[in-house]
């Protein structure tokens, strides 16, 4: 009984191999479809701007084709009439412009020769300053010499004839001129005036002190 159970469960084991291989071919179509698949879904992507791309430039053609001769990039082209009305008005314009620069020019050789003017006359203001200066200091230096002399001639004068000469002075003058004077001179001057004549003289010699800065 034993062998005739292992001799019928012997043929069972080729069954078992054949369909191990159907599943593997089964397997492996299911794979190889999978591929194609992926392949044609991947060329569609790809192929597919590109298809557009090739049927708008296809359509840019057609369209450049289909424009008239006297057009450029969908404008027309200025005709001759106003390609020379263009002409005259650049022209114009430029000249307008050379005409302005023409006056600017002018008007800064107006400025410079302005100004070339107006340096020679404040050189020339300068010299006649500095002359000027000059003039007064000699005129300042004469008339100090020429008082100093006077001043020295009253005080050798006797003091009756200086007193008389005094007495007829403006007060104010008088009172310069003693005020340069040696005291002993100008007190003998004082004492031969009137007495009139000797207070004004010596309020306005009060004055001139009085005017002077204390501290």
């Amino acid at each position: 009984m034993a062998n005739i159970a292992n001799t019928k469960a012997t043929p069972a084991k080729p069954k078992k191999a054949t369909r191990i291989k159907r599943t593997r071919s089964g397997a492996l179509m299911m794979l190889a479809l999978l591929l194609m698949g992926s392949a044609i879904v991947r060329l569609g992507l790809e192929a597919g701007p590109a298809i557009a791309r090739e049927v708008a430039n296809l359509q840019d053609e057609s369209t450049l084709k289909e424009e008239p001769k006297g057009t450029l990039n969908g404008q027309s082209m200025p005709s001759s009439a106003e390609l020379q009305n263009m002409l005259a008005a650049f022209q114009e314009r430029e000249a307008a412009l050379s005409a302005r620069e023409a006056e600017i020019e002018d008007r800064m050789k107006a400025l410079e020769i302005a100004d070339d003017a107006i340096e020679q006359k404040l050189v020339a203001l300068e010299q006649a300053e500095e002359e000027l200066k000059s003039t007064l200091a000699l005129a300042d230096g004469a008339t100090e010499a020429d008082l100093t002399r006077l001043t020295s001639v009253y005080e050798q004068m006797k003091p009756k004839e200086s007193s008389a000469l005094f007495e007829e002075m403006d007060p104010a003058f008088a009172a310069g001129f003693l005020a340069r004077m040696r005291p002993e001179a100008a007190a003998g001057i004082m004492a031969g005036l009137s007495p009139q004549a000797a207070y004004t003289i010596s309020v306005v010699l009060a004055g001139r002190n009085g005017s002077v800065p204390k501290e």
